[in-house]
């Protein structure tokens, strides 16, 4: 399809926002006016800046305040929307933007704001230019689709269509199956924005929360899915109206944007069954969504020095060192089922994220049953992919770069559990160590981002990953708010938690000033028998975060729990949180060095969580030490 997106949703001057769309490899833009009125150029300058980038501009928008006027403001109005035309003629842009009225003299009269647009309609058929009538939710008298298709009829002009945008629509929970009974040719325009679900007011949500498909809570697949089986086949767009995206780097935003697209497409490609839909359009196909089953091993960026004091600290928490690299640097230290691999290798990717962020996780290893076809799907929804120097009988396991920079080794599930270690290592001993203290695989992996990345890394694990999105939650630190949202696969052997501190002065942010966006920040561990594991981690040496006494005394009342379990958790300082299908214990470790920390966990039943509830006792403790 023709992939568009409107001025609006990108940061900077005109010309930066050009120049980063096309970069991203869009096919035009939608010109929001107030970007052309700032413009230090002409109508004209404009139109061959973009045809010199490669972009066709596809959209003038917005003319507001037009249909069902009195008398004298439609005659305004008119002669206003001429010189719309002069503009859009000069810059080579065919449709304008009608928005529905929210002026307080609108007339609610159906049949005069269609005769009102039919003259609009025929002025701008005059110059070979099309108007796009499009309902604001919050228009004074026209809010839905179906209302503004009816005055599009009912104008009954050659030159006059639908414009539909997701937000509009779904913000109101309007039902879109009305919109494949709308003949194709009659859409001239498609804007779709996703969005949190919010109870606020629908134009402050519109002006100020929209995001890009996948980002988001609204069903922009089966919107997008009823537009295709109108049989409509103009611009896919992207309108966003959104206060992080104003102030994010541009060319990052636009690669969301395009990726999102991307994404739509090819999820709605899979929910379409008739042919003849996609014999109309070309959607984009990428490789499928990777099965993927867990995480192979974490790797740690280090130096010499910091790669003993790393030695030292995974000692205490069990593992055992079972492994040199045959080439580099390089050690593997495992406990069950979980590797962790510490790089000091000079002159490596690991070394430059030491370098600039100290002791701190460089990359993660995802089981996979097609590594190149994950790769593919990767680098098709527009991530970078990275080749690491290998040495002679060495495996080369496909990895990506992940946004903050870090890395994602897609390690293949035929190697087995040892497979790529006996490959890349020489294997020491691998009997149970004196230390083992009963960890068994990795639960899942927080990571720290700046709050403009929250939104990149829910739509990278969705499109890239195929991990869904759970609940987007707040939770309190002493200094301010941290917003957390886990995501993870169907069968929950891969979870990863992403949180954003709303603050500069929580932790989380703190941690971040050190050890850059994108980052672990802690690593979840399961075991069997968390009061065992915990008293064995103590014996290695093992310090936790002190809970207070008040905490336990305030369980007690929330949860019908077993006193007997309570005073073990209160003597081991363990965490408990209760849902439906199970129950969650767990305990957190002192941070090291950039912040970094472990957690222990216990799962019990069908509980599907991550403990967030808990989490305000963990960082009061940590501010309190």
């Amino acid at each position: 399809m023709h992939r568009s997106i409107a001025t609006v949703s990108l940061s900077g001057t005109l010309r930066q926002k050009l120049e980063a769309v096309a970069d991203a490899g869009f096919d035009g833009i939608e010109l929001f006016e107030a970007d052309f009125i700032n413009f230090k150029g002409t109508a004209a300058e404009l139109g061959r800046i973009a045809g010199d980038l490669g972009l066709s501009i596809d959209l003038y928008q917005p003319f507001r305040d037009f249909e069902g006027m009195p008398e004298a403001q439609f005659r305004r109005s008119l002669e206003r929307a001429e010189r719309k035309f002069d503009l859009m003629q000069a810059m080579g842009a065919p449709t304008m933007l009608c928005c529905s009225n929210t002026s307080p003299l609108a007339i609610d009269d159906p049949s005069l704001a269609a005769a009102q647009l039919h003259e609009l309609a025929e002025r701008a058929a005059r110059r070979n230019l099309r108007v796009g009538f499009e309902a604001l939710a919050w228009g004074r008298y026209t809010s839905l689709y179906g209302q503004a298709w009816e005055i599009v009829k009912q104008a009954n002009h050659s030159h006059l269509g639908l414009i539909l945008d997701s937000f509009h629509t779904l913000s109101l929970k309007d039902d879109p199956a009305g919109i494949a009974a709308i003949p194709g040719d009659k859409i001239f325009f498609l804007q779709m924005a996703d969005a949190p679900l919010l109870s606020m007011d629908v134009i402050q949500w519109a002006r100020h929360h929209r995001s890009f498909p996948g980002q988001g809570d609204f069903d922009v697949i089966g919107f997008f899915e009823q537009v295709l089986r109108a049989g409509y086949t103009g611009p896919l767009s992207l309108e966003i109206f959104n206060d992080i995206f104003r102030e994010t780097p541009n060319r990052r935003t636009a690669v969301d944007a395009m990726r999102s697209l991307l994404y739509l497409e090819s999820e709605a490609r899979q929910r379409l069954a008739k042919p003849s839909v996609l014999q109309q359009v070309t959607l984009f196909d990428p490789p499928p969504v990777p099965a993927l089953s867990g995480l192979s091993f974490i790797e740690f960026a280090a130096d010499e020095a910091s790669a003993a004091t790393l030695a030292t600290l995974v000692g205490q928490l069990g593992f055992r060192r079972i492994g040199r690299h045959r080439s580099k640097a390089v050690t593997l230290y495992r406990q069950g089922d979980i590797n962790l691999i510490v790089n000091a290798q000079p002159d490596s990717f690991a070394r430059q994220r030491f370098e600039a962020h100290g002791t701190s996780v460089c990359a993660l290893g995802v089981r996979c049953d097609d590594p190149l076809a994950a790769v593919g799907r990767a680098t098709a929804m527009r991530s970078q992919r990275h080749d690491s120097p290998v040495g002679p009988n060495e495996l080369r396991v496909p990895a990506i770069v992940a946004p903050g920079g870090n890395l994602i080794h897609f390690v293949p599930e035929m190697l087995g559990a040892d497979g790529l270690y006996e490959s890349d290592f020489i294997l020491e001993d691998e009997g149970a160590g004196a230390n083992d203290a009963g960890l068994q695989r990795i639960d899942h992996v927080a990571l720290g981002l700046a709050l403009d990345q929250l939104d990149t890394w829910v739509l990278f694990t969705r499109a890239v990953l195929g991990l869904e999105p759970g609940e987007s939650l707040e939770l309190a630190d002493p200094f301010g708010l941290i917003r957390s949202r886990g995501v993870a696969n169907a069968d929950r052997s891969l979870r990863l938690v992403l949180n954003v501190s709303l603050s500069q002065r929580t932790r989380t942010a703190r941690t971040l000033s050190v050890t850059g966006g994108g980052a672990v920040h802690h690593i979840a561990l399961s075991c069997a028998d968390i009061f065992e594991t915990a008293a064995k981690l103590r014996a290695n040496g093992t310090r936790f975060v002190p809970i207070s006494d008040n905490y336990y005394d305030d369980l007690a009342t929330r949860i019908d729990i077993d006193p007997a379990l309570l005073s073990r958790m209160r003597e081991s300082g363990v965490l408990f949180d209760r849902s439906p299908a199970g129950d969650y214990l767990h305990i957190y470790t002192e941070s090291f060095e950039s912040g970094l920390f472990f957690e222990v966990a216990q799962r019990v039943g069908g509980y599907d969580a991550y403990g967030a509830l808990n989490a305000p006792a963990r960082m009061a403790s940590q501010a309190q030490d």
